[in-house]
Parts: structure tokens; sequence; C-alpha cells
């Protein structure tokens, strides 16, 4: 395979990822413990050797520099040491965990401080009574097994195809933050077409600064009326910034105005953003990246990302089986670009059932008799409560996929109703591909070998998958041997007529009949995929602006015809 960077991954710093990890509730006083740490496999085929790891990259990842990285069951250690800052001494002291794949215990000096067993969520732990003046240590332990119990996304054991390197350890920001005995611990906010709610975990009183207003925190929460909106949408993507105060606490954090309603217009059914139609021009993101695997070079490269699919016309990512770290979605918020975001799939992928068999028009009918194992059932409705915990304050998130082509999917209509409680506000895509059962916002379709086509339900119609357009950019491909997508060109000139042609020629027909929305595969080119927009050392983009911008207004204008 290609060893292939990408221009931030060549010019890497000591320390990557210093940004603040957690936009959403910010405060002045923190410290990053990414950079060097000591790291060795200690599992059965682990060598037992110390070397050093720069977190937070994955071992198997390139800018990691492991050069024994662990393989699917070894146990993994990293250790470093750290000093708390002057001033922490009276302060409860946060860790904190972007995210670790998978199975991680912590110890801080020796003590416990904790577990936590998902590998695409963050966790906090508080470790005031294990840290001490002067130097600590802090002992973190992994193991990636690949447990289909709990979510794995695309990784796998022999990667290739659409199946890729597994990402085990500490692949997000790890960081310390000093915080008074009553602090905020969460934000819940919820927003209207006018108005807002915040609601704080952990403080019963305080005042919320906004606007150079002073509104009164009772009972955790306070109410926002705002007389002349300014709605968020990817045209203008515009935030509302606050501050709140609780005691000895201050936390900066802002929210968007939106809304996302369902209506019939024209005889069908719309997805509608602020009360009017939106065609929902998307990309298939799968969030790996050719140096860092999970992990980009900089939190800056998502910005890159999200302005170049911008200027090609597209308003939409769905994030695809992954969840990214915070700083992504902030991104997409201020930057305006829309989130379909998945939830990430557990349980036994069976290819012949759950791809071959829908592709060619068999489906099973009853999820309720699927994938029963009953712990595998409860790890993914954890999971999902978590997905939404996490994310829920973000604008850009307009639509969840709970169950994508029947991986893991059992008692879909109970997991959309499940995540509806927690979510009343966002478009649910409850069965993405195949496999639909009674209750989901839209029918969801992936077509790649057969015409584009509508569903036949009287539902907001989503193109949740097609495409996969492969031309490989000479020197930019990480397999030279191997290539995979869904329809090949040889040249770049074709592989963009090809494209016009399905938007111009197609879907457009289509949006003007009741389609709301297509996502295309995708982003970027991913190992031995090719069909991306994006080369996977993110070097190359195959498409110019002016080649496919117009087709987004083209989509638009199409959906607003009655």
């Amino acid at each position: 395979m290609e060893k292939l960077y990408t221009r931030e991954g060549e010019q890497l710093p000591g320390i990557p990822w210093e940004d603040y990890p957690r936009p959403q509730l910010r405060r002045e006083d923190w410290l990053c413990l990414n950079g060097t740490w000591a790291f060795r496999v200690t599992g059965k085929k682990g060598s037992g050797s110390e070397e050093n790891i720069l977190v937070p990259f994955c071992p198997e990842s390139l800018l990691s520099g492991v050069k024994n990285p662990p393989v699917p069951g070894d146990r993994m250690e990293y250790r470093r040491s750290f000093l708390l800052p002057d001033g922490w001494e009276e302060k409860r002291i946060l860790l904190h965990f972007g995210a670790v794949g998978r199975d991680c215990t912590v110890w801080v000096n020796g003590q416990e401080a904790g577990r936590h067993d998902n590998g695409c969520l963050a966790f906090t732990l508080d470790i005031t009574e294990a840290v001490r003046q002067g130097e600590n240590e802090l002992l973190v332990s992994a193991v990636n097994d690949l447990d289909s119990a709990y979510p794995w996304g695309k990784q796998t054991k022999k990667r290739g195809g659409m199946w890729y390197t597994p990402c085990s350890g500490i692949w997000q920001t790890v960081w310390l933050e000093p915080v008074p005995e009553n602090h905020v611990r969460r934000l819940h906010i919820r927003t209207g077409r006018d108005w807002a709610e915040i609601e704080a975990d952990g403080v019963r009183e305080g005042s919320v600064l906004f606007q150079g207003r002073k509104i009164p925190l009772e009972e955790g929460r306070a109410r926002i009326e705002i007389p002349e909106p300014r709605l968020w949408s990817p045209g203008d993507p515009y935030l509302y910034e606050f501050e709140l105060r609780a005691g000895e606490d201050r936390v900066g954090s802002y929210f968007a105005l939106r809304t996302l309603t369902v209506e019939r217009v024209g005889g069908v059914q719309r997805l509608c953003l602020n009360g009017a139609p939106y065609f929902f021009h998307g990309l298939l993101d799968q969030g790996y990246w050719s140096d860092g695997l999970y992990t980009p070079a900089s939190p800056n490269a998502y910005e890159q990302d999200i302005l170049a699919m911008k200027a090609l016309g597209f308003n939409t990512l769905r994030k695809h089986i992954k969840v990214e770290p915070e700083r992504f979605y902030y991104d997409c918020d201020r930057l305006g670009m829309v989130v379909f975001q998945d939830m990430v799939n557990n349980g036994v992928y069976h290819y012949i059932t759950e791809t071959v068999l829908p592709t060619i028009g068999w489906v099973w009918s009853d999820d309720r008799l699927t994938h029963r194992n009953k712990k595998t059932r409860q790890e993914f409705l954890r999971a999902m409560e978590g997905t939404v915990a996490q994310l829920r304050n973000h604008p850009c998130i307009c639509y969840w996929t709970i169950f994508n082509e029947g991986w893991g999917q059992f008692c879909s209509d109970e997991a959309y109703e499940r995540l509806r409680k927690l979510d009343d506000s966002r478009f649910i895509d409850s069965t993405s591909g195949w496999f639909r059962q009674k209750k989901s916002d839209v029918e969801s379709l992936h077509i790649y070998f057969h015409k584009l086509k509508l569903g036949k339900q009287d539902r907001p119609q989503v193109l949740s998958e097609f495409g996969g357009y492969v031309w490989k950019v000479p020197g930019h491909s990480f397999n030279p041997d191997e290539t995979y997508g869904y329809k090949k060109f040889e040249d770049r000139e074709s592989m963009v007529k090809a494209l016009q042609s399905v938007y111009r020629d197609t879907l457009a027909p289509l949006a003007r009949q009741g389609l709301c929305a297509a996502i295309y595969t995708q982003v970027s080119d991913v190992e031995d995929e090719t069909n991306g927009l994006l080369s996977f050392d993110r070097k190359v983009c195959k498409l110019r602006p002016e080649e496919l911008r117009e087709i987004g207004e083209l989509l638009q204008q199409a959906v607003k015809r009655e």
C-alpha cells in the first residue's frame, strides 16, 4: 500500500490538535494532553516492548509513529506524566477523552479512575482525589477486539473493498479541565423559530448573558425570546452566542434558530427547512484520512473538506456510521453544512442477506426477528442514546439515521419511537437503504446498479446513497492494484460528464416529482475505494467548482416548483 500524507500531515506539530476541543461548552482554563506518550502492545501477539506514540492518532495510522501496531484483540497501554498548572489546587479536576477504542481503563497515580467501553463516544472522569502536587502519572489501557456487541462501523480485521483498517486506542483529544465544586456538566439547548431554551445540568441558579440582556437561570433553565429571528441555513449559518454564569463557573456557548418539518407541497411530501421545501444536496462522508485514519492531522482539515464541498454546490454531508470530534460539527454549524448523522452499527454483518439479495430485490419483511442477541440490542440502544446526548445541541444536524442496510438492524419501529422521545426536532430515517418497516419520517433508498427512481410510500423521498463513480488519480491512490467502486472511468472528463448528466437528466426530474434529498458516494477516496470527489490524501479535487456548482441551484428550483 502507498503511504499517502495530507499536506497537514507533512507538517505536523509536536503537540497536534491543541485547539479547544469542546466549542459548545467553553471555559478559559484547560490543559491539552496530546503529544508524545509511551506506548506498548501487551496482547498475545504484542512484543511488550515500549515505543512512542503521537496522541491523538490511532496506532494503526502513519501519523502515530508506531512501528509495531496492534492487531485486533491486542491490548495496549499508554503512559505519560503531567503537572497541574498553578491555580488549580482548589478546583475539581476533570479528565476528558474525546474517544478511545475500546474497553478502556484509566489509572491516575496507580488509582483506577474509571472505565469506558464504547469506542465512539466521549467520556469524562473526575480525578480530583487521585491527583497531587508535582508530577502525576496517567496510564490508559484499551483493546479494540472488534466485539460485534459494540459499535464498530467500517472496521474489519482484514481491510479491503468497502471495509477499512481498524482504528484502536486513543483517537481523539485527551485534556484536563479545572472546575468549581458546583459547575455546569452539560447544556441541553432546544430552539424554535424565535426562541431558545437552555437547560444546565449540575447547577440550579445563575444567569444567561445574551445580547446585552441578563436572563435568570431558574431551576437550571432559562428561556430566551428573539423578536426578529435570523434563521440558520447553509446559505446563512448564523449563530447566536451566549455566556452562562452559575456561581464561580463561566461557560460560553451558542445556538441557532431553524425549523425542520414535513409538509405536503404540490401534492407530495416535502422535507422543509424553515418552513420552505429544501433539497438536501449531499455526499456520503466516511471520515477517514490517509495518514491519520479516524483522525485528520489537523482539525482545520474539517473546514477544508466542508468548504471544498460547498464550492461544488453541496449543502449536506451524511456522516456515515461514525461519530466525529465536536470540532467537525462546530465547523458545520458555523460554515453552513447540514449533517445527516448515522448511528454507528454493531451486530454481525451478513453479506448475502444484507447486501447481495437486497441489491437484486429480495428483502426480509420483519426485523423483530433479526439480530436477536440481547446484549447487542442493549448496546446499540445505549450507544444511540449516548450519540444523541453528545450531539443534539448542534444545529447542523438535521437528520438521524438509525440503521444502515440492515447491519445490526432489529425492531426499527421501536427504535424510532425511542429516538423520537429523545429528540422530537429532527427528521429520522429508521432504515437507510432497504428493510423498511412501518415507522420512519422518510422513505430511504440506496440505488447503485439500477435506474434511479422514487419509492412507493407517501413519505418524503430520500436517495440516501447512489453514485460511487470511480476515477483513480495517478500518484494519489492508496492501493495501486485494487480499485473499488460502482462505475469506473478511464479519465476525469468522462467521469465529470457522467456526474453532470445523472444530476441534470435524472435527479432534477425526480426532485420535481418528490425527491427531497440525494446523497452521492462520496466525499473522498478511502483506501481501496476510489469513488471520492477528493483523493484520499485530499491533495486533488477531481472536479472544478464551475463543473458542478449550478447543479445545487437547479435542485433547489426543482423542489420549490408546485
